[in-house]
């Protein structure tokens, strides 16, 4: 019995043509080279996140990256699911996350301007192998402080990740992402970040 349903790219429309490489064996000891990096990667992009350098974060994702962070439901134990179908706060590839970003430069960027303070902080990094040795899959936690403005209360979202990194000549991207949030209603008020 377990209350931990993972994530498929396979149940939505823009994950279709995502890679299905998944983890192969335990997971790499922490001195493990390949964890290292996986783990610098990880920190290098939550500067970038924070600093909103979207365009530098844009470079370091794969053409065929899938984004996604479906909607979490409150089930019974044992349901066999625990987000909606169908139904997610980002469903997105490299073309929409591109889309998202430029709409940052324009006067029609309301919702962040000001623009948030955001720190994402890590925690508990694991990383496996898989049948490529381009590939690795990298679980994490992340915990996104957000402040708007000087009245309204910050607000904290928390999530799990599991990530693609792929090899790329010398540069590693981020290929997938798959994000679980700990809450069924996210208290932020709006989706204006990356997480």
């Amino acid at each position: 019995m377990t209350t931990y349903v993972p994530i498929d790219s396979e149940t939505s429309p823009l994950g279709a043509g995502a890679s299905s490489t998944e983890s192969v064996g335990e997971s790499l000891e922490f001195d493990d080279s390949r964890h290292l990096l996986a783990h610098r990667w990880l920190v290098e992009e939550a500067y970038l996140l924070d600093h909103q350098d979207y365009d530098a974060w844009l470079d370091s994702i794969a053409d065929d990256i899938h984004y996604y962070m479906p909607i979490r439901v409150t089930t019974a134990l044992g349901a066999g699911y625990d987000t909606a179908k169908r139904m997610a706060h980002f469903d997105e590839d490299k073309y929409s996350l591109s889309r998202r970003v430029a709409r940052f430069a324009t006067e029609h960027a309301w919702t962040e301007d000001p623009p948030s303070r955001i720190r994402h902080h890590l925690s508990n990094v694991r990383t496996f192998a898989t049948e490529h040795s381009h590939e690795l899959i990298v679980e994490s936690a992340v915990l996104l402080f957000r402040s708007r403005g000087d009245v309204r209360e910050p607000s904290i979202i928390s999530a799990g990740r599991r990530d693609l990194l792929r090899q790329q000549g010398e540069s590693w991207l981020l290929a997938r992402r798959h994000i679980l949030v700990d809450e069924s209603v996210l208290r932020t008020q709006n989706l204006a970040i990356f997480l």
